[in-house]
């Protein structure tokens, strides 16, 4: 008996928009500190396109 779950990408999604904000507002600004939200933004735009 298995079961697979379909995991739902809609939280995914809001965390790499959240997160590219942040990049686009840090490297206006603080543009030293970008890359501390650079990880979250790739991380998550590949785990939204259920590619990992």
């Amino acid at each position: 008996m298995t079961s697979t779950v379909k995991n739902s990408t809609a939280i995914d999604w809001i965390i790499f928009l959240v997160s590219t904000v942040l990049m686009i507002f840090l490297l206006m600004y603080a543009d030293e500190w970008f890359w501390l939200a650079l990880p979250f933004s790739l991380t998550y735009l590949v785990k939204a396109q259920d590619m990992m």
